[in-house]
């Protein structure tokens, strides 16, 4: 099994329309046997969406991990004190989550988890998920490239046509770029085209 014995915190943002492909890498990584802290954001703690309501969201990440919803700040901060966590992962990460981590922005469970696992020095994976990805977001995107600890699933621009800033995450990368990250490495190439 690729990742027993790996304590993963799996965060998902609002990106609503990238949850649903996300949601079987969840799957898998527990089936991979990790042991997985489900966090999510205010937003998909409490927005229905034509993608899915909060409550079938909720449920459905339950019952992969098997275990309750971290949800709030105080369910959060726990993770550094108690270094629960191997590795972070974020999937999807919203340009809205990307610019709140570079502007050190503790305003919500799944950034206090970034903030909690970065004290340590542990390492963070974002599987970005933005329509201004190479706009207003690009700023963002560059710092954290180069930030100690923060790695990124290889990203491109999902529909250039139609939506030139977009990006997204490759996220069937995702499992190399937790064992890259748990090497201190960066997946390489990051950028991928669809």
């Amino acid at each position: 099994m690729r990742f027993k014995n790996l304590t993963i915190g799996f965060a998902l943002t609002g990106s609503h329309c990238t949850i649903n492909e996300v949601m079987p890498h969840l799957d898998n990584l527990k089936k991979e046997g990790a042991e997985i802290y489900p966090i999510i954001s205010e937003s998909l703690d409490k927005t229905d969406t034509r993608f899915g309501s909060a409550g079938e969201w909720k449920n459905a990440i339950e019952k992969i991990t098997q275990k309750s919803l971290i949800k709030t700040v105080v369910d959060a901060e726990p993770i550094g004190p108690q270094k629960m966590l191997d590795v972070l992962v974020i999937a999807p990460c919203t340009g809205n989550t990307l610019a709140k981590i570079t502007q050190a922005i503790t305003d919500g469970p799944v950034l206090m988890a970034v903030k909690s696992q970065l004290r340590n020095k542990r390492p963070v994976v974002l599987a970005v998920s933005t329509n201004d990805g190479l706009s207003f977001n690009a700023k963002n995107l560059g710092l954290l490239l180069n930030i100690k600890n923060i790695y990124m699933v290889p990203f491109g621009q999902d529909n250039p046509t139609g939506k030139p800033n977009s990006l997204k995450s490759k996220m069937d990368l995702m499992p190399d770029t937790i064992e890259w990250a748990l090497e201190g490495r960066q997946k390489q190439p990051v950028l991928q085209s669809f």
